[in-house]
């Protein structure tokens, strides 16, 4: 079943961002195995937006740098532009730490949490279940 039709279990629902395929396995062993979120994750940048609009997780975890690119400023600003995605809060995890430096206004504008890769897993899981806590919808 694909993960957007698949029924909710009351767990909150995170996406996760990211073209490294063993960031994403951590993260869903992590995530879902070890804490018990549902995890649905997406690999492929230019697929991130559509995704989110169709899976309506309770958070997304955005990577920037995907491809040797930074697409993922895009994504995060289709998902603060369409009224569908906006109240979906954004983690940006990246090791892209002067992009983050260069956008912290925007992030800021809107609501949008950072943490800086490499980061520490409790770092990581405080700042979900913050980000989680202060979101609920």
């Amino acid at each position: 079943m694909p993960q957007s039709l698949e029924p909710r279990s009351g767990r909150p629902r995170i996406a996760v961002i990211n073209d490294d395929t063993t960031y994403l396995a951590l993260m869903q062993e992590l995530l879902q195995e070890t804490e018990g979120y549902d995890v649905l994750v997406c690999k492929q940048w230019q697929d991130a937006y559509r995704f989110v609009k169709e899976t309506q997780p309770d958070l997304v975890i955005l990577d920037i740098v995907m491809g040797g690119e930074e697409p993922g400023w895009k994504i995060l600003e289709l998902l603060t532009l369409d009224p569908t995605t906006r109240p979906i809060p954004v983690i940006v995890c990246s090791a892209a730490i002067r992009s983050l430096q260069d956008h912290e206004p925007l992030l800021q504008q809107y609501g949008v949490g950072v943490l800086a890769k490499p980061f520490d897993l409790e770092a990581l899981l405080a700042k979900i279940e913050r980000t989680l806590a202060e979101h609920r919808r």
